[in-house]
């Protein structure tokens, strides 16, 4: 079994909120699998345990760009914020996000190689990326890119330089842009409920069910009735399509006017929404937590057997 480490018990927390030794029973139950332990605490606390989940530890920018219904979403990773502050590397990030809209590259690599000079490097994207690794004295990367083209028309909202999203739209432009700010708001994950990617439907459902499981184990302990199947399977679906609400744009309360829903926003304003991209800097990212308590326990045992 996998040992359990205060840092793994921090991070835990730092993605559920959930109580400390709650966090160190779920890894313990889990053998130290971080995933499975968070979803033993969904069940466990409910839907609560889940709303930290989407914080970032990564550190850099997203940035954008959109001219005559070409654009690009990029995300450039950094070491800290404080280079997140540089103005060469804004220049940097800036500069290939228009590199991406006007030249397509296929991936990260044929992005580098696109002609471009900057800050006394060159003559390539990858050459000026190295020499301001070498100028600020930390590293960076880009990490993923999309580019859009004969989609109709595009609308970009970047909340500061964490997060960014592209919309691909027919109608109205301001509507547009609003739907925009409420993606990065509300952070849906489809368009529609019928969008929503069946893994995540269905370990919502799982979580649903082993949460109907708990409770009838507690009914039984407690000498109460226990709910029938069909109340329990008519629990469990209106928990999943809660979720797809949830979680789906057009379902979603539209965060500037919470009376309408996103798409009666968008029909009020004779505006589809085709599409939308959403990236946060560092989603997905695991940034490395020393444990510094199990390292020092280490060399005084180190030290004491030599």
């Amino acid at each position: 079994m996998a040992a359990i480490t205060a840092s793994m018990v921090a991070e835990l927390r730092g993605k559920t909120d959930a109580p400390m030794m709650e966090c160190k029973r779920a890894l313990t139950e889990a053998e130290g699998d971080m995933a499975k332990a968070e979803e033993l605490l969904r069940v466990k606390l409910g839907s609560k345990a889940g709303k930290a989940a989407g914080r970032i530890t990564a550190e850099g920018v997203v940035t954008s760009y959109i001219d005559a219904g070409v654009g690009a979403l990029l995300e450039v990773n950094c070491e800290t914020d404080f280079v997140t502050k540089n103005d060469s590397f804004l220049a940097l990030a800036n500069a290939a996000a228009e590199l991406i809209a006007k030249h397509n590259p296929a991936d990260i690599e044929a992005l580098g190689a696109l002609p471009y000079a900057q800050d006394g490097f060159g003559p390539t994207l990858e050459e000026v990326r190295k020499g301001l690794i070498g100028k600020i004295g930390e590293n960076m990367s880009f990490r993923r890119f999309k580019r859009f083209a004969d989609s109709g028309k595009l609308a970009a909202y970047l909340h500061g330089t964490r997060i960014g999203v592209v919309v691909e739209f027919e109608g109205d432009e301001t509507a547009a842009k609003d739907v925009a700010m409420h993606v990065a708001a509300m952070k849906p994950v489809a368009l529609s409920s019928a969008d929503v990617p069946a893994d995540l439907v269905a370990k919502e459902r799982s979580v649903a069910a082993a949460k109907a499981a708990e409770d009838a184990s507690v009914a039984v302990a407690a000498g109460k009735p226990v709910q029938s199947d069909e109340i329990v399977a008519k629990r469990i679906e209106g928990g999943v399509q809660k979720y797809l609400k949830e979680v789906s744009l057009f379902n979603q309360s539209f965060v500037k006017n919470d009376k309408q829903t996103v798409e009666q926003m968008l029909k009020a304003a004779g505006t589809t929404v085709k599409s939308f991209t959403l990236y946060v800097v560092g989603e997905g990212i695991a940034k490395k937590v020393d444990d510094f308590a199990a390292e020092v326990a280490a060399q005084v045992a180190a030290a004491k057997q030599a």
